[in-house]
């Protein structure tokens, strides 16, 4: 009687689990369906599947290696079940011809997720040779509504005309697989239009080196695969896959190398373990699928500590001693250089020559130099005399011929950033009773120009680069009291919403090295929406703006990866808060450190603390590598990916030894120094502590 009675026990739970049911110990959007012999699994989102186990099976393993990608796979399906806890773990085993695989998949509630803990252990007598391991889970959508942080923004329409970037348009067979440490924020997410509503899914990884890869510094690698009616979400053991090729990555900045033989050669009684989340949500309108996992990875890895990171203090100080070094006067000429070794003043991109005329009239306190004020004033009454030309001012002088000119053809940007670090100088300058009107002429004259322009007709901006406009328009409405900037400003705002909310065509063109999607695109089209809010009040502002400043975190690294033996490690560098550059500079730089600013301001307007956290730490991470003069460089090598001149000859080898884990600090043009000064003035005067 007493066996008749568990048997029923166990028919009724195992019942309850196959039809959906609540079950005891089944997990909030987890359930496991048992077909009278294995157990399948399904991330439920109002009850229904959206994220499954693939039907032959949920584990799936390749043990052979040909033409440059794993093959001949075998497939497992759990028979046993256990509840402990939160936990239901999933056990099984897949057999090969070389021996026997005993796997578990441990899966419990975290949040907004269900964490896993996927364990192999290989039983075979022999080493199991050109192995390679997956997780694998489908979902009905298709399409190229993708985010891969830092590598893949809805298919990257506006660098793909380049090339040399990642592609995905969602067609069946197509591959995106990337190894973990590229990833700022390691998930892949999906976004798609179901039949009553849009939905999202993401699979989330805790990023790893795996265990007896055949390739030095072999990591795990993340991505999905477009199939005939769906998409899957999937972790391999090494294998890389992109634009239509298998095995290569993303190593430089013209394209792809080839990364070969990335399988693993386990020996027996190994026992490797890999974590990841699964995620299923409601999508509220087209383009914001991906705002639902950037914030869940934010609070999966939670990486606001600040403990053995440099100082405000003492990062504000080294910056003001290399400024000095830049410092240049003679008679009424007055400037800070961008380069060490040439004679150029450039406003606004790399050179940042006028942003210390802000930032040095807040800090003069803290920097107890009295002459600091002094190079600030004369630097903008020198600076404010620019010409002006067809297409607004020119952003160069030649110091030694003593003459204004033209040196590329993507000054726009640059424009758009003296013009805003002028606004915000004459703000400071009134306060403190200083005759500002020869910088107060040069802005009227700079906004008044690109007003115009932007309220003509014919005007169509190529990329999000000119939403660098809106800040200082807003900023000059507000000094000046002109209609006509507030309205060019708001028509901007509204012209790069219509463009970029829905990520058709995602933010891209910020940088001027790269035509293609990138953080910088997504931090003008934030700075200038949030602008506009603080302008209008009006709340839709606002909201664009968490979109943009979104954008931007998926290029924020919310992690330490993991470095080989190199310059970083012997620094005990530490990457989180540092951001990437872009879908085609696959580098972390500094430059993240100007948007902390506007990134503690939104998380102020919208009480979001994570934000203010996370704003200080970049901030303060991203003045490592500073070396006694307070000089750095620009591109830390978290990653497979070099840009410099020293590594092309190595890279056009297909060899990336001795890249990942190194550093460029060759490069030292000024902005890696203003940008440091004007945040840090910039949080002065939002009450955050930089004196300590």
């Amino acid at each position: 009687m007493r066996h008749s009675i568990m048997n029923l026990i166990v028919f009724i739970l195992t019942s309850y689990s196959m039809f959906g049911l609540p079950a005891y110990g089944q997990l909030p959007g987890l359930r496991t369906k048992h077909d009278g012999k294995f157990y399948k699994v399904e991330i439920l989102l109002d009850g229904e599947d959206i994220l499954t186990s693939p039907l032959e099976g949920l584990w799936s393993i390749a043990t052979a290696w040909k033409q440059g990608w794993p093959v001949d796979w075998v497939h497992g399906k759990p028979t046993e079940i256990e509840h402990i806890g939160d936990w239901t773990i999933l056990r099984g085993k897949l057999e090969t011809s070389a021996g026997t695989w005993r796997i578990s998949d441990s899966y419990c509630p975290e949040g907004s997720v269900v964490k896993c803990i996927r364990r192999f252990i290989w039983e075979g007598k022999v080493k199991a040779k050109f192995v390679t391991l997956s997780v694998r889970f489908q979902c009905r959508g298709k399409g190229s509504g993708v985010l891969l942080p830092g590598i893949l923004y809805h298919g990257n329409p506006s660098g793909a005309k380049s090339g040399r970037v990642p592609v995905y348009s969602g067609e069946s067979g197509e591959e995106a697989i990337f190894e973990e440490h590229r990833f700022p924020m390691p998930y892949a997410s999906l976004e798609w239009k179901g039949n009553e509503c849009m939905k999202g899914v993401a699979l989330h990884s805790l990023p790893s080196p795996v265990p007896y890869g055949n390739l030095q510094d072999q990591w795990w690698s993340l991505g999905l695969i477009a199939q005939e009616h769906g998409t899957e979400l999937v972790l391999l053991s090494g294998p890389c896959a992109s634009n239509g090729k298998r095995s290569v990555i993303k190593a430089s900045q013209r394209g792809f190398i080839s990364y070969d033989n990335a399988y693993l050669n386990v020996p027996p009684g190994a026992i490797i373990e890999k974590t990841f989340y699964l995620e299923a949500y409601p999508v509220a309108e087209k383009g914001s699928g991906f705002q639902r996992p950037t914030r869940t990875s934010l609070d999966i890895f939670s990486p606001y500590s600040l403990e053995g990171l440099p100082s405000f203090k003492d990062i504000i100080k080294a910056k003001y001693r290399l400024a000095k070094t830049r410092w240049y006067e003679e008679g009424d000429i007055a400037g800070f250089n961008k380069y060490p070794d040439r004679c150029f003043f450039v406003f606004g991109w790399c050179g940042q020559t006028a942003a210390p005329g802000y930032a040095l009239q807040v800090l003069d306190e803290e920097l107890g130099d009295s002459k600091a004020s002094q190079m600030a004033r004369k630097s903008l009454d020198f600076l404010s005399g620019v010409e002006f030309y067809d297409q607004g001012f020119y952003t160069w002088y030649d110091y030694e011929k003593r003459q204004w000119v033209r040196r590329n053809q993507s000054e726009l940007l640059s424009q758009g950033q003296a013009m805003l670090n002028f606004a915000n100088a004459i703000r400071i300058g009134r306060i403190k009773g200083l005759d500002v009107s020869r910088w107060e002429h040069f802005l009227r004259k700079a906004c008044d120009f690109h007003a115009n322009r932007i309220l003509s007709e014919d005007w169509r901006p190529l990329s999000t680069n000119q939403a660098f406009f809106i800040a200082p328009l807003c900023k000059a409405y507000r000094l000046f009291g002109s209609d006509t900037y507030r309205q060019a400003a708001e028509k901007a705002g509204n012209v790069y919403a219509s463009r970029h909310l829905s990520m058709d065509e995602p933010y891209w063109g910020g940088t001027l090295d790269a035509s293609c999607e990138d953080k910088e695109g997504a931090f003008a089209a934030l700075q200038g929406f949030l602008a506009l809010y603080e302008l209008t009040n009006d709340r839709k502002y606002l909201k664009w703006a968490e979109h943009a400043c979104d954008v931007v975190l998926t290029y924020v690294m919310v992690l330490d990866i993991d470095l080989p033996a190199g310059r970083l490690r012997d620094h005990d560098f530490k990457t989180r808060g540092w951001t990437a550059v872009s879908v085609q500079n696959m580098h972390i730089d500094v430059f993240g450190v100007l948007i902390t600013p506007d990134i503690y301001r939104l998380g102020q307007l919208l009480d979001r603390d994570e934000l203010k956290k996370l704003a200080i730490l970049m901030y303060r991470s991203c003045g490592q590598l500073i070396d006694p003069y307070g000089s750095q460089g620009e591109q830390p090598h978290h990653t497979n990916y070099a840009q410099h001149g020293k590594f092309g000859q190595r890279l056009s080898r297909n060899d990336i030894s001795g890249i990942r884990g190194n550093y460029v600090e060759e490069w030292t043009v000024f902005w890696i120094t203003a940008h440091f000064l004007n945040a840090g003035a910039q949080f002065k005067e939002f009450g955050v502590q930089i004196r300590d």
